[in-house]
């Protein structure tokens, strides 16, 4: 899925690639802040 994103992405128009561009970044944004909330709640003294 992501191999057709990319190959997707190097055929397309300027604005078809600046999208894709920010999929990924919205995508490693929100894996990003899961980790970081999963890290805190693990750290946390709420059990």
């Amino acid at each position: 899925m992501i191999g057709e994103l990319l190959h997707g992405m190097t055929q397309s128009s300027g604005a078809g690639f600046v999208g894709v561009s920010l999929i990924f970044i919205y995508l490693a944004w929100i894996l990003t802040i899961g980790i970081i909330r999963v890290r805190e709640a693990m750290h946390s003294d709420h059990h």
